[in-house]
């Protein structure tokens, strides 16, 4: 048999093979099952989101970012983040991890977290060890020890629930020192 005619049959079974193939929706489903096992990894993040608006809403940076698409969760190292109000900065985050949940409508801070709450009166600091924030609501909660710094105050609490929104704090069972600006 002549080598040009092997040459054609075998174009066209490779042909029929993989039209059959693509068609019959197979290719499509194996797309679909690799993607939702995916998982993403990043180094060197630098993160800029706006609100619904088109304001400045978060800047991030992050040493090392780990993302699996199949449960919607993200896990962060070294986290430096910044969140805005109406074009100023008003909260800051620093933690050596971070644990994102359902696309990150959950995120637990851990290992060395200081949390700065940012106003006209001065700056609010939050220390602890676990901290949870929600960050579409901007509330922040934690049952660890907090220790908190302000212009004119510092005490420790254990346990805190925050609302950036409206300068809303629960703090439990606190001991700490007040002094007065004179």
């Amino acid at each position: 048999m002549d080598t040009k005619v092997l040459y054609v049959v075998a174009v066209l079974i490779a042909a029929l093979s993989g039209g059959y193939y693509y068609y019959s929706g197979k290719a499509k489903k194996l797309d679909v099952d690799s993607a939702k096992n995916m998982t993403y990894s990043a180094q060197g993040v630098h993160l800029t989101q706006t609100d619904e608006q088109g304001n400045l809403y978060i800047r991030a940076e992050v040493k090392q970012l780990q993302q699996n698409m199949q449960q919607k969760t993200s896990q962060l190292d070294q986290l430096n983040a910044v969140m805005y109000k109406q074009g100023k900065a008003d909260a800051t985050f620093y933690a050596k991890q971070a644990q994102g949940y359902d696309d990150n409508t959950k995120i637990i801070l851990q290992g060395n977290v200081v949390a700065t709450k940012l106003s006209d009166q001065g700056k609010m600091e939050f220390h602890t060890n676990e901290l949870t924030g929600y960050p579409k609501t901007r509330e922040l909660e934690t049952q660890h020890p907090v220790t908190v710094q302000t212009p004119s105050s510092e005490f420790v609490s254990q346990g805190l629930k925050a609302n950036l929104n409206n300068g809303q704090y629960e703090f439990y069972k606190i001991r700490g020192k007040y002094a007065p600006s004179s």
